[in-house]
């Protein structure tokens, strides 16, 4: 079986690193069409939307594979936060989630192709985190270190934010980015033992 992770993420390629899964990367690079409103509804629609873009980029085939497609959104009151478009974009995110709680949102897309059979599975991770109040002095050091500008909703939990979050509900590796064990398991039901190669 071969793995193709559909994301040039480096924190998506370390989690499925850390769980020892042999994988290629190949990045999806096509525009993202949002088609829904629900933060759930739009993850699992912009992961499909990933995989199936390298579906098209591989018309042969001569192994089975598992192509995985992931996007991730943060919500704060049912309102996406994207990425930080400039510096004051970044600070209204950050004022926003501290001192109060968010949810982020992971969707999640494997398409299973072996000879002529192919089977498109979605799913979705939801993970409820309380941020811990933040001063403005600590929201502009924040900022200044820059790390906000590629994160969706404007923050790294697994960065230097870590100081500011005050609890999670939920899978952690899903707000990094790729919720590693309940892939496993998604891949169990369809039949697909990461281990057993099965």
């Amino acid at each position: 079986m071969k793995y193709i992770l559909a994301s040039a993420s480096p924190r998506r390629r370390e989690l499925l690193e850390q769980i020892g899964l042999e994988f290629e990367i190949i990045p999806a690079c096509g525009e993202e069409v949002i088609q829904y409103e629900r933060p759930e509804e739009v993850v699992m629609d912009l992961s499909r939307q990933k995989a199936e873009e390298i579906v098209k980029k591989r018309t042969e085939i001569t192994i089975p594979e598992v192509i995985i497609g992931a996007d991730t959104v943060v919500a704060y009151k049912d309102t996406i936060l994207g990425k930080p478009k400039d510096k004051g974009d970044a600070y209204r995110m950050i004022s926003l989630l501290q001192g109060d709680s968010h949810k982020v949102y992971t969707g999640v897309t494997l398409i299973l192709r072996s000879g002529e059979k192919t089977t498109v599975h979605s799913f979705f991770e939801e993970t409820k985190v309380t941020m811990y109040p933040m001063s403005e002095a600590e929201r502009e050091w924040y900022i200044d270190t820059k790390e906000p500008f590629d994160k969706a909703g404007g923050y790294g939990i697994q960065g230097k934010c870590a100081i500011f979050i005050e609890k999670i509900s939920g899978d952690y590796n899903s707000v990094v980015g790729l919720p590693v064990a309940r892939i496993y398991q998604e891949l169990l039901k369809l039949g697909v033992d990461i281990y057993g190669e099965s």
